[in-house]
């Protein structure tokens, strides 16, 4: 028996769906199409594969650019915990930015015009005295007797680095290496000013900028994006200065530790413990390495003893300053330290081996905070 009360479907009616007969069919029929057409198919390849191809150009032209941005970025996030905390003692935020800025500015030049032009002079002091600091280790007695526990090995490739060094021309290659590193400094003089007018510009309208991207948000979701994004910024803020204190802190240590146990390049091996330290986990044993071979060139007695002071000084940093000074940073798996320090340091050299770590804690505060919830919640 027939329902005469339901209207039979109406195919003109465009308000009505009406679906494919096969689906399967209009499928392969049009992928035969495409395979029909070779000349539109491989046309739409190419341009695509084109289009691909100058936006990698474009990204590799601007990669100088988005370097200094994102350079920029991450310092107005190490400088925003200290405004906001002078914030809290009541000062207005256009205030506290000018101190907090003036005293970076302070900093930086105190170290560009201090710091660095004496480092890159004992650079090539350093080479220059390669060769002969290689040939009084050979002929010093504990040497002879390490010879002649290991054999030559060690003898042989002190020669050949001896030899290689003595060459005027490799000196000369050498010194031209480091006079385009100092070239190389003069230019990032002009990308520092450049970075330094972002890191303002962004210091300033950082509140502004988190509350655009708030809004980006659906407005059910808003409190938990500000939420998270806060801790984040607090957290990477807190991670960059902290890791800047640490490594001033190493490098104060060293350059000290030089002057008073006499061994050469203060300056150098300070500023080269600054920006090793840097990398975390492994940046203070990794100096500590190079640190000590340098100075067994000079006295290996010396060496054993700033060997065994910087490594007192390790242990003093890792349980009493590294709590202190980064406590409100979140913590990262000492793995995963290690990985995001390598890929970084691959990617970006020094940068992204320092930034890697703020960008791994994010990632992890977001797993935490959003997807094990919402995994959690599931039944």
């Amino acid at each position: 028996m027939s329902d005469a009360t339901t209207p039979a479907p109406d195919a003109a009616d465009p308000a009505v769906p009406v679906p494919a007969p096969f689906p399967q069919l209009a499928r392969r029929r049009s992928i035969l199409t495409s395979v029909d057409h070779p000349f539109g198919l491989g046309f739409a390849l190419v341009l695509g594969g084109l289009a691909a191809f100058v936006l990698g150009l474009a990204l590799t032209s601007l990669s100088t650019i988005l370097i200094y941005i994102a350079l920029a970025i991450f310092i107005a996030l190490g400088l925003d915990p200290v405004v906001k905390r002078l914030e809290g003692h009541g000062m207005s935020r256009p205030r506290a930015i000018a101190i907090v800025f003036g005293i970076f500015l302070v900093i930086l030049v105190v170290v560009i015009v201090f710091i660095v032009p004496p480092a890159l002079r004992q650079v090539a002091e350093f080479v220059r005295s390669v060769p002969a600091g290689i040939t009084q280790l050979q002929n010093s007695d504990w040497y002879r007797g390490f010879e002649a526990q290991i054999g030559d090995v060690v003898g042989t490739a002190l020669d050949q680095l001896s030899t290689f060094l003595a060459d005027p021309g490799n000196l000369l290659a050498v010194g031209g290496g480091v006079l385009a590193v100092g070239f190389g400094v003069g230019n990032a003089i002009s990308g520092m000013l450049i970075v330094i007018v972002l890191t303002l510009y962004f210091l300033a309208s950082l509140t502004a900028f988190q509350t655009s991207f708030y809004r980006l948000a659906p407005a059910r979701d808003r409190p938990t994006v500000a939420e998270l994004t806060e801790k984040i910024t607090d957290s990477v803020g807190a991670y960059l200065i902290g890791m800047v204190i640490l490594a001033a802190c190493n490098a104060a240590f060293a350059t000290l530790l030089h002057l008073v146990l006499g061994l050469p390049f203060p300056a150098f091996m300070g500023l080269a413990a600054f920006l090793i330290t840097l990398i975390p986990l492994v940046g203070p044993v990794l100096y500590w390495i190079i640190a000590s071979v340098v100075a067994l060139f000079t006295n290996p007695v010396i060496a054993l003893i700033f060997a065994v002071l910087y490594l007192i000084y390790m242990q003093f940093e890792a349980y009493l300053l590294t709590p202190r000074i980064m406590n409100k940073a979140i913590a990262v798996p000492g793995a995963l330290v290690i990985i995001g320090a390598l890929v970084g340091g691959t990617l970006l050299g020094l940068l992204g081996a320092l930034v890697s770590i703020p960008v791994t804690a994010a990632i992890l505060l977001i797993i935490k905070q959003l997807v094990i919830p919402r995994q959690d919640a599931k039944t």
